[in-house]
């Protein structure tokens, strides 16, 4: 059997007057119609039937930036999302302790102070009063700071004697003494000494998230896995061996810079792979995220003017860096959140071109805080701007004390960016945000939390839903150099589908109540509600 006809279905946006119905074959959307002209058409034929039965017909959705490895390790972990004070994450923590055989590491994440009333942030003696027989690391939301008690540091081998390293710190309170709190890369100390999940493990974590995409409605994920995988063979064989048993999911993976000697040893170039794995670009940071103030800005933060947060490299040596990526033939990907940080990656890609062998575009990540003389570079350049809108709901209103009223023109200004031509593609960065693309798309839309019922933070940025759509569908596409094969619903390209219950363009609120029916990955039903 080598066709299938999936009918009944509301396709979306222009494709809706094509019809209803799309004809399948090897993967491929063959025709478009109605049910019944495309039943005659494949008459004296075998083939399958799906019946949408008048659900609604998506471009099979995909997050552009998220981290599969972590986001299975979320299911698996302490997940401090739902925590809105001190006393609750403390009572968490407390009850994952009373589970758990001592001497084990208890690892939690997503703790957000920014969402405590009052604001305030748990110190090393009050996870010292909860256990002193277990290490305890919890990762902040934005995994740019995290919190780890006594014998955290203890393992870690770190003391009130030792200096930061370069591209990180120590939280110290007003005595000089660790107050638990550690920045950046100053976590390596404590990731390093942290017990090594073995093959089978990082092999079910991966599954893990893959099948959650699918039950979220994606049908592919832009992903760096490599700080948790270890390796770029094991990360081949790991999403080699997850095809081969049957997982639907199409993954794009970008390779952590530190692994870039080894993508070249083992022959990978950007841009080469299959239709369910491809390698894209080699992710770099420039600086950290504007929760734990790290974020690199122009200017000191207004609510400390004493910081203007943190480059992780000097211009020097980030030029070094990306002149290296360049004589690999591979583009970069950069998170770069602050405007000083945009500043010196725009610089470093100025400096030295992207060939384009690879027909992949640079990306800038996150860029939260621009100006406008950075969009104008941006456009010049091969470049897609790799947005997260949910980070809205996430970091409005307190946000706007960090960078101050005169800094809000540029702040989370996707509308500028794609009237400035530049190409932008829409990612969750699960799991520091839900993986629900839906969600995403709900922020951009409104520019509000989803229980708040205002115009919008900064409203003159919103999307229309369309917009915030295509950032999922052909945004993505783009920025993994697929506009010829995925991103919209026509003849010849992948027949990926997202099938929802509802028109999420009637109102703000489709977009949270939306369930997924099916997903459907080159033809086949992955996921069925």
């Amino acid at each position: 059997m080598t066709f299938v006809l999936f009918k009944h279905g509301r396709l979306y946006g222009e494709w809706a007057s094509k019809g209803d119905s799309i004809v399948v074959q090897h993967g491929r959307i063959q025709a478009i119609g109605y049910a019944r002209e495309l039943e005659l058409q494949l008459s004296g034929k075998e083939y399958e039937t799906v019946d949408w039965e008048d659900a609604y017909v998506l471009p099979g959705l995909t997050d552009s930036h998220m981290h599969l490895s972590m986001h299975g390790m979320k299911l698996a972990m302490l997940d401090l999302t739902s925590a809105t004070s001190k006393e609750e994450m403390l009572a968490m923590l407390r009850k994952r302790v009373a589970v758990t055989p001592p001497g084990e590491w208890i690892l939690g994440l997503n703790w957000n102070e920014n969402a405590f009333i009052p604001v305030e942030i748990p110190d090393i003696a009050e996870l010292d009063a909860i256990t002193d027989q277990h290490p305890v690391y919890l990762t902040r939301t934005c995994f740019h700071t995290f919190l780890a008690n006594s014998e955290a540091f203890r393992r870690a081998g770190i003391n009130e004697d030792t200096p930061d390293p370069a591209s990180g710190a120590y939280g110290r309170d007003a005595d000089g003494r660790l107050n638990g709190l550690i920045y950046e890369e100053a976590s390596f100390a404590f990731t390093s000494v942290q017990p090594e999940p073995d093959y089978s493990v990082k092999k079910d974590t991966i599954r893990r998230a893959c099948m959650d995409a699918l039950r979220l409605g994606l049908t592919a994920a832009h992903t760096e896995d490599l700080r948790f995988l270890g390796s770029v063979e094991t990360m081949q064989q790991i999403y080699r061996e997850l095809r081969e048993e049957g997982l639907p999911f199409r993954t794009h993976q970008l390779i952590y810079h530190p692994f870039l000697e080894e993508a070249k040893v083992q022959g990978l170039r950007a841009g080469t792979g299959n239709e369910w794995f491809k390698i894209g670009a080699i992710k770099m940071f420039a600086d950290g995220a504007i929760g734990g103030r790290t974020a690199l800005l122009s200017e000191p933060y207004s609510d400390a003017p004493h910081t203007c947060g943190m480059a992780i490299q000097p211009q020097p040596e980030l030029n070094q860096m990306v002149a290296a990526v360049r004589a690999t033939g591979y583009p970069v990907a950069v998170h770069a959140i602050g405007d000083g940080a945009a500043h010196m990656i725009l610089t470093a890609m100025e400096a030295h071109a992207l060939t384009g062998e690879s027909g992949l575009p640079d990306r800038l990540i996150h860029g939260q805080v621009l100006r406008g003389d950075l969009v104008k570079r941006m456009a010049k350049l091969p470049l897609i701007a790799d947005i997260q809108p949910r980070f809205v709901a996430s970091d409005f209103p307190w946000v706007l004390d960090r960078v101050g009223k005169e800094r809000t023109e540029y702040l989370y200004a996707w509308k500028k960016l794609l009237e400035a031509g530049i190409p932008c593609a829409g990612g969750s960065d699960a799991p520091i945000e839900p993986l629900n693309p839906f969600l995403g798309i709900h922020a951009a839309v409104t520019r509000a939390k989803p229980e708040e019922m205002h115009e919008g933070y900064l409203p003159a940025e919103k999307l229309d839903v369309h917009e915030a759509i295509r950032l999922f569908t052909t945004g993505s596409a783009v920025a993994a150099g697929e506009a010829d094969e995925r991103g919209t619903i026509a003849e010849g390209k992948a027949a990926d589908f997202t099938v929802i219950d509802r028109d999420v363009s009637e109102s703000p609120q489709a977009l949270l109540d939306v369930k997924v029916r099916m997903t459907i990955v080159n033809g086949k039903v992955a996921y069925r509600s």
